[in-house]
């Protein structure tokens, strides 16, 4: 187990304004080896890994709650979670997979503690997911309303969609995350992307 958690956290994530040129160039070490000095004692490694995933973390966790605020409030508590959870991390998945799966259980909560259920849409699958992914570089005002038709979305398709579309985990992993069957994770998936068709031809 990890050192126990003081509720102090020296690990900051990245600026907003943080460059490609503040990444170090020198090999990085796996999440796994990070894991390992953590259980050894040396918690404050756990910064590599807040640095290392705290964006997608917000990005994921912004369009499941639809506020930056609350998406920041529940990545924070995902991380002092993770951190004390990490003894029982099994590496049968990669490590970002165990993650999501606490940071999605976060936005569960917050959801039903708001009790709000939203629903969604999309035009194209692989064109919705090419617009919601990171690295998309497109028209802003696609960006703008695949974001709103997210946000229209059902919490259990959009967390599917998400998952699986924007944060590439693959079913199995997904299911071990979510406690739900492929079959079920799939439908959600292609329920997702009709929905969000439906909304952007409405449009």
């Amino acid at each position: 187990h990890p050192a126990p958690f003081t509720g102090y956290m020296p690990w900051a994530p990245p600026r907003d304004d943080a460059s490609s040129s503040d990444v170090p160039a020198t090999p990085q070490p796996t999440d796994d080896a990070v894991v390992a000095r953590v259980l050894d004692g040396d918690g404050e490694a756990y910064g590599i890994i807040v640095r290392r995933y705290h964006r997608r973390c917000v990005r994921y966790a912004t369009r499941m709650l639809g506020d930056r605020n609350d998406a920041e409030d529940a990545v924070q508590e995902a991380f002092v979670r993770s951190y004390d959870a990490l003894g029982r991390y099994e590496r049968r998945d990669r490590f970002h997979a165990w993650l999501f799966a606490v940071v999605t259980n976060e936005c569960r909560a917050m959801l039903a503690t708001r009790n709000r259920r939203n629903k969604w849409m999309i035009d194209d699958e692989r064109q919705m997911a090419n617009a919601a992914a990171p690295a998309h570089n497109g028209d802003g005002e696609t960006g703008a309303r695949i974001d709103a038709a997210l946000s229209r979305l059902e919490p259990r398709l959009r967390e599917a969609f998400l998952l699986h579309h924007v944060e590439d985990l693959a079913y199995p992993e997904m299911t071990r995350m979510t406690g739900a069957g492929v079959s079920a994770l799939k439908m959600r998936v292609k329920r997702a992307c009709e929905a969000l068709r439906a909304y952007l031809e409405e449009r």
